[in-house]
């Protein structure tokens, strides 16, 4: 199975949780509870990338921990001033 980031995040607007693997665009899934968001979106990264393979689009290599890290960096680096950029 391929290990791609997942993350999960509080919606009041759908009141619940939405999952989302930002490394496969429009992969997400929603939940009550953060575990029942974790198990919906496996389920859709596995037909996400089951289609993937049957139209024969490039199916990206997870990055996991590594993009997550980048994507943090990126929010909260300090410039030369001490401001934080977000």
């Amino acid at each position: 199975m391929y290990r791609y980031a997942i993350e999960i995040f509080y919606s009041e607007e759908d009141d619940g949780y939405i999952a989302v693997v930002p490394e496969l665009p429009g992969c997400s899934a929603f939940g009550e509870t953060e575990e029942n968001a974790l198990e919906e979106v496996k389920v859709a990264m596995e037909l996400w990338l089951t289609t993937a393979k049957n139209e024969g689009r490039k199916i990206p290599q997870p990055h996991g921990k590594e993009l997550l890290t980048s994507l943090y960096e990126k929010a909260f680096s300090t410039s030369s001033t001490g401001n934080v950029s977000v």
